[in-house]
């Protein structure tokens, strides 16, 4: 048995020990059913691994917007919009600010596709701010709504679906892989670890295009799950996002956290296990303490320098969940 599955199964016991009764919430693999397939774990302890991807829609039954900008709030109760520009600036930011006035950025160009933004501050009141781009920096209002009521069917909804930041669909070979590397996993953790080991295996860091990011030339940057999967290598954003898409492909709620870690911009994954709730990012047990571990830093790093650099956790801030 290979060293993270050990210890991340490890760590998973000891959360379950050390959960205090009735703190459980809703079951995500309950509530996560799609066109009715079977989602939960059998009595038998074996898992359905099927694949099953959640398909965003903009279906025009509830649109706000003008001549240039259309947000579509059909499916607010999955947890996302849908937005299409549709004028000559060469790029417009949106703003979607969540009840808890956490304030979400997205970057979109001309196009007749539809990009979907999710909703991740939970039901409540949010605000959509659109700005087109003038020239330089600069920006003009383009459009704002103020309101808009959300009331989500159910709290993992946005961490389920596809998203612009993470975007696969059910021809993805992301998911395919998503599906091989499940095959025979007996719970929702055994997929988590296959998915783990996977990745810190077989994607190796790209320094020249963290280089990029770093002097600004990335900026407005998009992950391409598939892309990650075929060239083998990527940045955190990358790492982060090729894990959220394949276990968001098995009906793992899963998060694509963006933060800091110490004074570097960073991104990882926590996600949701049923017997526990949600875990964040990855854990490593060295026999002694618990280290707090993103994808990106298990690929490229001993587990010394890991912990000298995470430490306990208290070195991770939050901004975005995605």
């Amino acid at each position: 048995m290979r060293k993270s599955r050990t210890m991340l199964a490890v760590f998973c016991v000891f959360l379950m020990l050390c959960c205090l009764p009735g703190c459980r919430k809703t079951s995500a693999s309950e509530s996560a059913s799609v066109d009715g397939s079977a989602t939960a774990e059998s009595a038998g302890g074996t898992r359905d691994n099927t694949p099953q991807v959640l398909n965003p829609e903009a279906p025009g039954t509830s649109v706000i917007g003008n001549d240039l900008i259309e947000i579509d709030l059909s499916n607010t109760t999955e947890g996302y919009v849908g937005a299409r520009y549709s004028g000559s600036a060469s790029r417009i930011k949106i703003f979607v600010i969540t009840p808890d006035s956490t304030k979400y950025t997205y970057d979109l160009t001309a196009s007749d596709d539809w990009a979907f933004l999710p909703l991740t501050g939970g039901d409540g009141t949010y605000q959509i701010e659109v700005y087109e781009n003038i020239q330089g920096t600069s920006y003009s209002t383009l459009f704002k709504e103020p309101e808009v009521s959300v009331t989500l069917t159910d709290e993992f909804r946005p961490f389920l679906y596809p998203n612009q930041y993470t975007w696969f669909t059910a021809d993805s070979k992301t998911v395919k892989k998503a599906g091989e590397l499940a095959n025979g996993a007996g719970s929702a953790l055994d997929v988590i670890t296959e998915v783990y080991d996977f990745t810190i295996q077989n994607i190796v860091y790209d320094e020249d295009k963290a280089k990029d990011a770093e002097s600004g030339k990335l900026s407005g940057y998009l992950p391409d799950v598939d892309r990650t999967l075929d060239t083998k290598k990527g940045i955190c954003f990358d790492y982060a996002a090729l894990m959220t898409a394949m276990l968001r492909s098995q009906r793992i709620p899963t998060k694509l956290e963006i933060g800091y870690s110490g004074e570097a911009y960073h991104a990882w994954i926590s996600t949701w296990i049923d017997e526990i709730g949600w875990v964040d990012n990855v854990i490593e047990f060295d026999g002694k303490s618990w280290t707090l571990m993103d994808p990106t830093l298990a690929a490229n790093n001993s587990a010394k320098a890991v912990k000298k650099y995470v430490g306990d956790g208290s070195n991770y801030t939050v901004k975005y969940s995605r």
